[in-house]
């Protein structure tokens, strides 16, 4: 059994401290980890990946809401991670089978050279192979800023 780190409460004052947690993220990450993010429309999903991406060296500004396209993939440079795969499943809520095949998730999640952190996960069960990491963050409003809880389930 793994001794995971307990969960970590955080605020959030605005959308700058939201990206500022998923720089800071990058730096626990290593390739094949999969996030987990929850939280209403607006909490800062897409901001988190934001930050996430210029924390590994990719270019934040080519991070978008994936809601229409399902997944997008940034290259990042960061030693062994060379990409992000950033999936938003708010459109699939409610499939009775997992998405995997036809949003492109089953390559994503077996890409070595990558992380891959989800929008709206919360419909299915996520895989954990051998040596896979799931760190799941749920944002959610307090007033005019954010809470994160980030929580290792685990690795």
């Amino acid at each position: 059994m793994t001794d995971a780190p307990a969960a970590e409460l955080l605020e959030l004052a605005d959308a700058e401290a939201t990206a500022g947690l998923g720089a800071r993220l990058a730096a626990r990450l290593a390739p094949g980890d999969l996030l987990l993010l929850e939280g209403p429309l607006g909490a800062g999903k897409t901001t988190l990946v934001r930050g996430l991406v210029a924390g590994l060296g990719g270019d934040p500004a080519e991070v978008c809401s994936p809601t229409f396209v399902l997944l997008e993939t940034y290259e990042v440079r960061s030693g062994a991670i060379a990409r992000v795969h950033h999936a938003d499943l708010y459109r699939l809520r409610g499939k009775a089978a997992a998405p995997w095949d036809e949003v492109g998730l089953g390559d994503a999640l077996d890409d070595a050279a990558a992380v891959t952190a989800v929008e709206w996960p919360e419909s299915w069960r996520w895989p954990g192979g051998p040596g896979c990491r799931v760190l799941r963050i749920r944002l959610a409003w307090a007033g005019e800023g954010r809470t994160a809880e980030v929580d290792w389930l685990s690795g």
